[in-house]
């Protein structure tokens, strides 16, 4: 017990693997809206709007790992963690800039766009948060300060994290909602922004404390109480409305279910059929609508759908029966009857391959960012004899002055005897040709 104590304890010890200063300069760096990051979040706004305005999962992707509002919300957490009140500060107020420049941007590109779509499918998501996205704010803001704070960073960690708590969509579902006077729109992306805001916060803040960064003035045992309260308060105030959120897609989804599998149960009924459903999840009790053809719903076969409806779950009352097509199905061919038929399959089948595309277009983006380290270390010791490991790692090199990003590698290669300057050159510059990257540091070891 003694021996798996103490390897658990190594396992989950974090304190011998960040560097507390680095993470810390890193992101003072990060929260200054100057210079580029003024374009950069420019280039977002209009990306996230187009990718809205499109129901497009790829695009909107795209303006999450562009968006530079991460930088301010994880200086708030470090500023608070650390009683920097300089800090607070500045990372709000560069915070309040991003975001009202982004609501802004985001209305005028509303106001100016011709395109409406019928089902806004990418923009009503944005519109009701639930508990489970407070959980995806939470570990997300974890996943992104430790990320920050670790010695040896990977290369994906950080752009996951911007997807996973993606803040610039529900930015501009604000900027629709202004656009087109829809107070839901407006209130509920913005709630959705807030929940994600102060989680990351809330993340950033707990690991700061854990992991012990130094703190500006000291502690305060009186402001840290007189924190941990308002901590408490907003958190309460933000998690209720959530839970209700989360229990009422529940219910939905609940309902879709059961629906689904009543129709699935009950395709044929006598001499009439259903050839497709509707369920309206807005209307209060929710609603499910059925539509037949062939011939008339004969009596008995009513009945035994409505039974087969109450033992899933669904009331007579919440049942609406669209026989038009039955009434019909004598003035009507029977090539009417398979197109209305497949009219509805099409449907379906149309978004699950919407679904696929943009699932695939994510595995393909995260596949492209995995380095050939096989192929690589391969490659180096046929041209230098002695190589014996190389170790790869993708990340990114912030400048300090500006908190300017751009990708970089490092490659550590171990030898049996030491490389020379100009093989370490030579070697760094096949890497920048190979792998397409400009920031490309070698470092040589040898036994």
């Amino acid at each position: 017990m003694s021996k798996f104590t103490k390897f658990f304890a190594s396992l989950v010890n974090m304190r011998d693997h960040v560097d507390v200063q680095a993470a810390s300069a890193s992101i003072r760096g990060s929260i200054d809206f100057r210079g580029p990051n003024v374009f950069i979040l420019a280039c977002a706004i209009v990306i996230a709007s187009v990718g809205l305005n499109l129901n497009s999962i790829p695009v909107i992707i795209g303006a999450m790992l562009i968006s530079p509002l991460m930088g301010p919300i994880l200086g708030f957490g470090l500023g608070l963690g650390t009683n920097d009140t300089a800090l607070v500060k500045d990372a709000l107020k560069n915070f309040a800039v991003m975001v009202v420049i982004s609501i802004i941007a985001s209305s005028l590109f509303y106001v100016l766009s011709p395109l409406q779509l019928e089902q806004q499918t990418e923009l009503l998501a944005r519109t009701n948060p639930t508990l489970y996205d407070v959980f995806i704010a939470l570990f997300g803001g974890f996943a992104g300060i430790l990320e920050n704070s670790r010695k040896d960073k990977g290369g994906t960690v950080i752009p996951g994290v911007a997807i996973a708590t993606a803040l610039m969509p529900p930015l501009c579902t604000v900027g629709y909602g202004i656009a087109h006077l829809a107070p839901k729109f407006i209130f509920g992306a913005l709630y959705l922004f807030i929940i994600n805001t102060v989680f990351i916060t809330l993340a950033t803040f707990v690991t700061v404390k854990y992991l012990r960064f130094p703190h500006a003035f000291g502690q305060d045992e009186v402001m840290n109480r007189r924190s941990a309260r308002w901590i408490t308060v907003i958190l309460v105030i933000l998690l209720v409305p959530s839970v209700l959120t989360a229990i009422q897609m529940i219910r939905d989804n609940n309902f879709a279910r059961s629906a689904q599998e009543l129709v699935l149960g009950n395709k044929n009924l006598g001499k009439s059929y259903i050839y497709d459903y509707k369920i309206d999840l807005e209307q209060k009790p929710r609603m499910l609508e059925l539509y037949l053809a062939g011939e008339k719903m004969e009596a008995d076969a009513r009945e035994r759908i409505y039974l087969a409806a109450e033992e899933a779950g669904i009331t007579r009352s919440q049942i609406t029966i669209h026989e038009d097509a039955a009434y019909k199905s004598e003035a009507m061919s029977e090539s009417d009857l398979i197109r209305d038929l497949m009219d509805g399959h099409s449907r379906q089948v149309r978004q699950l391959e919407s679904q696929v595309d943009s699932l695939s277009m994510a595995i393909e983006y995260f596949q492209a960012q995995e380095l050939p380290s096989a192929l690589i270390t391969r490659e180096i010791a046929a041209q230098y004899e002695g190589v014996q490991e190389v170790t790869l790692t993708r990340g990114e090199s912030v400048q300090a002055a500006d908190g300017q990003a751009r990708p970089a590698v490092v490659a550590i290669v171990r030898c049996t005897q030491a490389l020379g300057e100009p093989e370490r050159a030579r070697i760094g510059q096949w890497l920048r040709v190979r792998l397409g990257v400009e920031d490309v540091t070698v470092i040589a070891s040898a036994e």
